[in-house]
């Protein structure tokens, strides 16, 4: 059996340069908000969902760029997480308070130090070039 999820990499720009939207979960993982597909959702439809629902932002997602990670959860099933990008900026978060222990708003580096998971930096990595070539402001 395969689960797919989708979500966002969520960055906003400050002074001091681009800031990355992590959130910490009840078993103390950083990651991105993200969350399964209901019926009928595209891909991009659910990631914004889960991210009104997780972090309480309405976000444009950019599909341009598009990351999918896979991997067998300790159950034995099988996950597909597709992860796109979205900027925002002036608007609050709130945090889910079922799913969500902690929203933090990081630069690069120190968002990178502490993900949970090696290949969420490999894909923080990518968005963070990504943004810099194509987001230009």
């Amino acid at each position: 059996m395969k689960e797919i999820s989708a979500g966002a990499i969520l960055y906003t720009r400050k002074q001091d340069g681009i800031h990355y939207l992590l959130i910490r979960d009840f078993h103390g993982n950083y990651g991105f908000p993200k969350g399964h597909l209901e019926e009928g959702e595209t891909l991009k439809e659910a990631a914004q969902r889960e991210i009104q629902e997780e972090v309480g932002l309405t976000v444009q997602v950019d599909t341009d760029f598009r990351e999918d990670l896979h991997y067998i959860m300790p159950n034995g099933i099988e996950k597909q997480a597709v992860y796109f990008i979205a900027g925002f900026s002036n608007q609050n978060c709130r945090k889910q308070e079922e799913e969500v222990d902690e929203i933090v708003l990081l630069p690069y580096e120190e968002a990178c130090r502490i993900l949970t998971f090696e290949n969420m930096k490999i894909v923080l990595a990518k968005a963070d070039r990504y943004i810099k070539e194509n987001h230009h402001e």
